[in-house]
C-alpha cells in the first residue's frame, strides 16, 4: 500500500508554526490550523481547501494550506516551502484517530524494506465528510 515516489514534490503552504509542548502534536496543530483559517477567511484568500500539517525536528509543527495566489499584502501568515525529492506516500482512509497508528505502520513497513525516514513528515487532509470511515488523509514521509 505504501508507494515510494522518486519525483520531486514541492509544496508552498501558508499558515502558522509552533512547538508541540509535552508532545501534544494534535492539540498544537489544531490551534495553529484554527488561527490559520481565521486569517484565510477574514482576508478572503482563495485556497485549495486542504489542511496540511507538517511535523519537523524538535517538536516543531506547521499547519497550513495551499493558496491559489500569494497574498498581495501582509496577512501575518508564515510561508513555508517544502521540497521532497524522494518520499513514501500512503493514503489513509478512515477515522482521524487511526492516523497515528497508520503512520507508525507505514514507518515500520519502510524500515523493514531498509528505507530510512527523515523529517518532515506531512499529513494532507482530504475534504471533510460526515462519514468518518470515508475520510482521506495523505501521509508523506521523507526518505533518505
Amino acid at each position: 500500500k505504501v508507494k515510494i515516489i522518486d519525483k520531486t514534490l514541492r509544496l508552498e503552504i501558508f499558515g502558522f508554526s509552533g512547538i508541540a509542548l509535552n508532545k501534544d502534536y494534535n492539540g498544537t496543530a489544531f490551534k495553529l490550523m484554527d488561527k490559520m483559517w481565521q486569517v484565510v477567511k477574514s482576508n478572503n484568500l482563495k485556497n485549495k481547501g486542504l489542511n496540511i500539517w507538517v511535523y519537523e525536528q524538535e517538536e516543531q509543527v506547521f499547519a497550513g494550506v495551499e493558496l491559489n495566489d500569494i497574498p498581495p499584502f501582509d496577512t501575518g501568515l508564515e510561508q513555508k516551502t517544502i521540497t521532497l525529492t524522494k518520499y513514501a506516500y500512503y493514503k489513509h482512509i478512515g477515522p482521524y484517530n487511526l492516523i497515528k497508528q497508520a503512520g507508525q505502520n507505514m514507518k515500520n513497513e519502510l524500515e523493514s524494506k531498509g528505507l530510512q525516514t527523515n523529517f518532515p513528515y506531512i499529513e494532507i487532509y482530504g475534504h471533510w465528510t460526515n462519514d468518518e470511515n470515508k475520510l482521506e488523509t495523505g501521509l508523506l514521509m521523507c526518505l533518505e
